[in-house]
This record gives structure tokens, sequence and C-alpha cells, in this order.
């Protein structure tokens, strides 16, 4: 059970979500000839998914667990793969060997582990290490650029410190999950975080289209 200042934050992030996809929309006509028209389908795709995922089963008869597991999530990750193995790193290999690892993860997490809760399973877990990897690459890229000076003018970098702090941020929560659930204020803290962090995501996002350059 939620508390009000929690519904609030959850029930604010999809209104967010939806306002970065507006504001990528925006967009859509000075990039429509560059890879990141993507990202602007990629925003859009999400929030009507997010928005079939609160209101959905109110119409349809489907299961969460696996509507967040099988869909939402791995086409998050694989969307995230392409955009820094396949465009940021230019390194389309890079790209399908950690997918091919990816999916490969659903082999071992049907296996091996038991899924009891939404986005709480090993292949989520897995996955999201792989993120890390290559948020610490576009990190070191960023760094050692020599356009470095201009770093807020570089739409990867809101894009970077965005999942950071989201997936990056919360894996120790979604890892585990149950074990912090025992204990409530310490869970409820990290929920917080899970919340507000993917508000600040969305933000960010938003950022990226707004400062960023428009021809990179």
């Amino acid at each position: 059970m939620m508390s009000d200042s929690q519904q609030f934050l959850s029930d604010s992030f999809l209104w967010i979500e939806g306002g970065a996809a507006l504001i990528a929309l925006y967009y859509f006509k000075r990039l429509k000839e560059q890879h990141w028209r993507y990202f602007i389908y990629y925003l859009i795709i999400i929030f009507i998914c997010e928005v079939i995922g609160k209101w959905g089963g109110q119409y349809i008869n489907f299961s969460k667990t696996k509507y967040y597991n099988y869909i939402i999530i791995p086409f998050q990750f694989i969307f995230f793969y392409w955009l820094y193995g396949a465009k940021s790193f230019n390194n389309k290999t890079l790209f399908w060997t950690i997918t091919a690892l990816y999916i490969v993860s659903f082999i071992f997490s049907a296996l091996y582990f038991k899924e009891r809760r939404i986005i709480f399973s090993f292949n989520y877990t897995f996955g999201c290490l792989i993120l890390m990897v290559l948020v610490v690459m576009e990190y070191y890229k960023q760094i050692t650029s020599s356009d470095i000076i201009n770093f807020n003018k570089n739409r990867m970098f809101y894009i970077n410190l965005g999942v950071t702090l989201f997936y990056i941020g919360t894996l120790p929560f979604l890892t585990f999950y149950s074990l912090l659930r025992v204990y409530t204020q310490i869970w409820n803290i990290y929920f917080d975080y899970f919340l507000i962090s993917n508000i600040v995501m969305y933000v960010l996002f938003s950022i990226s289209f707004i400062w960023g350059k428009q021809n990179s």
C-alpha cells in the first residue's frame, strides 16, 4: 500500500513521462533524418505502454508481471543497448552480442529463478548490469572527449545521467526486493528514490532535446 506522497509521485510520473514524449515530438522535424528520431519513437511507445499498464487492466485481463517482464523491460533494455552500442560507440557487434546475452538470461531465469514480483527477476538484474557497463563506458568516452568542455550540449550526457540515476541507482532495490521488503523503513526510502529517480530520468530526457545539439 503506497502512502499519499508515493501515490502522488506515481501519478505524476506518468504525466511527466507523457510530457517528455510531447517535448521530443516537438523536435521531430529537426531530428527526423538522424538516429535520434528513434529515441522520440521510444519515448512515445513507452508512454503508451505505461498507460496500458496503469489502466489497461480495466478493459483487458492480462498479467502485469508478464507484461513488464517480457515486453516493457526487454524493449527498454534492448533500445538502450542499441543507443549505446550501435550508435554512441558505433559498434554493432557490441550491440548484437550484449542483446544476445540478455536474451539468453531469460532461459536461466526460467530454469533457475522463480519470478514472484513485477520486474523482479534474474534477467532484469543481468540486463541492468550490462547497462551499467555501457553507462561507465559512456562516461569514459565523454570524459576523454576533446569536446568535454561542451558536455552540456551533449545529448548523451543527459540520457546517461538519467539512466544512471534510475536503472543503476535502483538496481539493488529491485535485485534484493524481497529481502528489503521485510525492513519497511528502508524499503519505503528506496521506493521513494525509485519513484523520484524515474521522474528525474524523464525530465533529463526532455532536457536532452532542449539543450542538446540538434545536429548531433
